[in-house]
């Protein structure tokens, strides 16, 4: 792990709980997890508005397609 022994990092989450506090960090999970969430939300709704307006675009050649053939 880049030369950090386990000793490396438990010293480290020590002195971070320290300076902030256990209930800042929670509010800061809290927000980074709303934050993913809500762009995890953006990205699959974005995909699946290209997904629909794909197959809006895929039915209209086919209609045209069928009337072509039919006119």
């Amino acid at each position: 792990m880049a030369g950090l022994s386990i000793w490396h990092v438990l010293i480290f989450a020590i002195v971070v709980i320290l300076l902030f506090g256990t209930s800042k960090l929670k509010n800061i999970g809290k927000d980074v997890g709303g934050a993913v969430k809500d762009f995890k939300k953006s990205v699959r709704d974005d995909e699946e508005q290209k997904l629909l307006e794909h197959e809006a675009t895929a039915q209209e050649i086919r209609t045209e397609s069928k009337a072509q053939q039919n006119g």
